[in-house]
């Protein structure tokens, strides 16, 4: 049995796009000017990213004395904290909000050097605890 009309054009329209797509194939081929240079990206001293590699960029001089091994120094007087205890409970834990940041640190009173009570004004440490920061080393403020 013969084919139809449109069968034929749908036939003829498959065979051209086969064509075109292998002339898109060919030519991406022949004409393919991505280089290395196009694909790498490096990063300066700055953190920046640039296509300048490394070795073709200026040099910054680095006084060795000035680097700073380990971590950055703790400054005493960031150390201590001081608060209001806005909740206490009678089985012996409790929170302090923080005068700075008014952040709820909780505390136990196994931390507390004289008994505490809710409204007192604190000083004391911050400790990172499993389940966030805690309160230790507290003293009443006069």
């Amino acid at each position: 049995m013969a084919d139809s009309f449109s069968k034929k054009e749908n036939f003829k329209k498959k065979i051209q796009k086969q064509k075109e797509k292998a002339l898109r194939r060919e030519d991406r081929k022949t004409n393919n000017n991505k280089g290395a240079d196009d694909v790498f990206m490096y990063v300066d001293e700055f953190g920046r990213l640039t296509s300048t590699p490394p070795e073709d960029r200026e040099r910054l001089e680095v006084n060795i004395d000035e680097i700073q091994l380990g971590a950055a120094p703790i400054i005493a007087e960031d150390i201590r904290k001081t608060g209001i205890i806005t909740f206490h409970s009678e089985k012996g834990y409790g929170f302090i909000t923080e005068d700075n940041s008014k952040e709820n640190v909780f505390f136990h009173n196994n931390s507390c050097a004289h008994p505490v009570k809710k409204g007192n004004k604190v000083s004391f440490e911050k400790e990172k605890s499993p389940k966030g920061f805690s309160a230790v080393n507290i003293e009443l403020v006069k």
